[in-house]
């Protein structure tokens, strides 16, 4: 893969990324089994992060961090500091557009870049890999891997199968190579197929990517629907299409800024909530939550919906449902008195542990008809008020009195980002 008008795209993963960061600003834990985690103090939550030392003792993320000092009675146990790990990222994304203009992030530590037309100021794809390496790890101190090939679902491939394993971190998969190295590896790993879809593939005659690969389009597709009993024609396409490597689809910059077709949130609970009173406070703080970022956005929804679930995950309870209000909004008031409702018409008494408020069908806040005794532009108003003072000082300068009871989470919640501290 040299210099040519070839496309080529890299994923840029940065290794054990939270973990790795915590080492990087603390140069005593250089040589420690260093985890992220919950709450250190209490020694409570689950592994988000685990650096190649912990993992040498068998830590995985995901597991509880009682059950990873089991294995590793030595584990340095950092709470996570979700706005730093932001930081950083946006500072490894900067380095990224030094060498190209089209970078997009797949995820806080995981970016495609696509170097196609950086070859004459840069080098060979190889050389570009290299200089994005080291000029990551001198900056930041994280250590980066990039899987290197002509589509974003390649690249992808090119990093998680190979280059997470070798000693350089990079690898190039081209495509006349995929028949003796993607198609020998088993279906498990292969992008998008999980457990589930591993047993269904295995099932239906086809343990490896090569298998998957070769089979005709219309017998795979005839293969699903009898496995599955019913049309999944697309699901099928998309497997075959990854299977054999096609991907069409640019790096984009604006991924991520088109515009949403919903705006949610949902809130997990420190405990059981078991009483109508308690869930009001927290359906109405997520209903602020939901309503802020819509007007921030500059729509309002039509549609409102809301659920919950219990903690027992072997025995689900609760539900998820949604109603059409009679005019599109963003007016918290307005979205708590329905979001309610459908927790009342729906919720069977069982002990919550998960709520969730979401607006759809969103329209813009100009595109709307008024009504006889409208007042939403007065209520939008003064909410745009407590949006600017929120926004300037902080979530908590301004609080609703419900939240300071023992059911409220706003203030706790204020201090956390995506469900883990600042």
């Amino acid at each position: 893969m040299g210099q040519s008008a070839e496309r080529i795209v890299m994923l840029a993963d940065c290794q054990s990324f939270y973990a790795s960061v915590e080492k990087a600003a603390n140069p005593q834990y250089a040589n420690k089994p260093v985890v992220v985690a919950g709450d250190p103090e209490r020694r409570s939550g689950i592994i988000l992060a685990a650096c190649p030392l912990a993992k040498k003792f068998g830590v995985t993320t995901a597991e509880t961090v009682r059950e990873a000092i089991a294995k590793c009675p030595d584990l340095v146990i950092i709470r996570p500091r979700m706005q730093l790990y932001i930081d950083i990222s946006m500072q490894i994304t900067d380095i990224y557009r030094a060498f190209s203009d089209l970078v997009e992030p797949y995820s806080i530590d995981e970016q495609f870049i696509d170097v196609t037309g950086s070859q004459k100021l840069f080098g060979t794809p190889l050389e570009i890999a290299q200089a994005i390496q080291d000029q990551v790890r001198s900056e930041t101190g994280i250590y980066t891997r990039l899987g290197i090939s002509y589509s974003k679902v390649t690249a992808k491939m090119a990093c998680d199968l190979w280059a997470k394993k070798n000693d350089t971190g990079l690898f190039v998969l081209r495509e006349a190579d995929l028949p003796e190295l993607l198609w020998k590896q088993p279906i498990n790993k292969m992008f998008m197929v999980g457990s589930r879809m591993t047993a269904h593939f295995t099932a239906m005659g086809m343990p490896t990517i090569g298998d998957l690969a070769r089979t005709p389009l219309p017998e795979l597709k005839r293969l699903m629907r009898r496995k599955f009993r019913k049309n999944c024609d697309i699901d099928a396409e998309l497997y075959w299409r990854l299977a054999n490597g096609k991907d069409d689809s640019p790096v984009s910059p604006y991924t991520h800024k088109t515009p949403p077709k919903s705006v949610g949130h949902q809130m997990t609970l420190p405990r059981d909530y078991r009483t109508m009173e308690e869930l009001k406070v927290v359906l109405l703080e997520l209903t602020e939550l939901v309503c802020r970022r819509c007007r921030g956005l500059g729509f309002m929804g039509f549609v409102v919906s809301a659920g919950c679930q219990g903690a027992d995950f072997d025995r689900p309870t609760g539900f998820y449902r949604q109603s059409k209000m009679p005019e599109p909004t963003n007016v918290t008031n307005h979205v708590y008195k329905a979001a309610v409702e459908l927790f009342e018409r729906h919720w069977g008494g069982e002990p919550v542990r998960k709520v969730a408020v979401g607006l759809t069908q969103l329209s813009g806040e100009e595109e709307y008809q008024l009504s006889l005794f409208d007042e939403r532009d007065r209520f939008r108003m003064l909410e745009r008020a407590t949006d600017a003072l929120k926004d300037k000082y902080g979530s908590t300068a301004i609080m609703r009195a419900v939240s300071k009871t023992a059911a409220g989470q706003a203030e706790d919640r204020a201090g956390k980002i995506g469900g883990h501290y600042r």
